[in-house]
């Protein structure tokens, strides 16, 4: 199963917000099976834009950290398909056009799964689940990946 991850997991496990959402996303991101996951390529521009605007950190230290997480993880372009599809699913679904683009990737990327903290858990279209990886109770789809990437 793909799965795609939201610009907060990124984010959290790059410490931007404490050591508990750091721990929880990095334990998360390494027991995802690595060629299961994919980065949206709005996903490294917001977080380039978190790291140098909230954390603090400079451009080449953002810099760094988003080709860390490219040379991790696949990166899933944005086609001129794939925005308006964002720009539909925005309009229908009264969605930020940031967030829609996103999941719009991640359909187009064939994953069935988003991890973000910012969507509604369980939201679905084209394909994308969305499940929130910070809840206590983790939603089953993550559950199964999770166990799948252990196996």
């Amino acid at each position: 199963m793909r799965v795609a991850l939201d610009t907060n997991v990124l984010v959290h496990a790059e410490g931007v917000n404490g050591s508990e959402k750091r721990d929880t996303a990095l334990d998360l991101v390494r027991r995802l099976p690595q060629a299961a996951v994919v980065l949206p390529v709005q996903v490294l521009g917001e977080l380039f834009s978190v790291l140098v605007r909230k954390a603090g950190r400079s451009k080449p230290e953002a810099r760094e950290a988003l080709l860390g997480w490219r040379d991790t993880f696949p990166v899933a372009a944005t086609s001129p398909e794939v925005m308006l599809a964002a720009a539909d699913l925005a309009t229908d679904h009264g969605l930020a056009i940031w967030d829609a683009l996103i999941l719009s990737v991640a359909s187009h990327a064939g994953c069935r799964l988003l991890l973000s903290e910012d969507l509604h858990d369980g939201f679905t279209w084209g394909g994308v689940t969305v499940a929130n990886p910070f809840q206590s109770r983790r939603h089953p789809l993550l559950d199964a990946v999770l166990v799948q990437g252990n196996e």
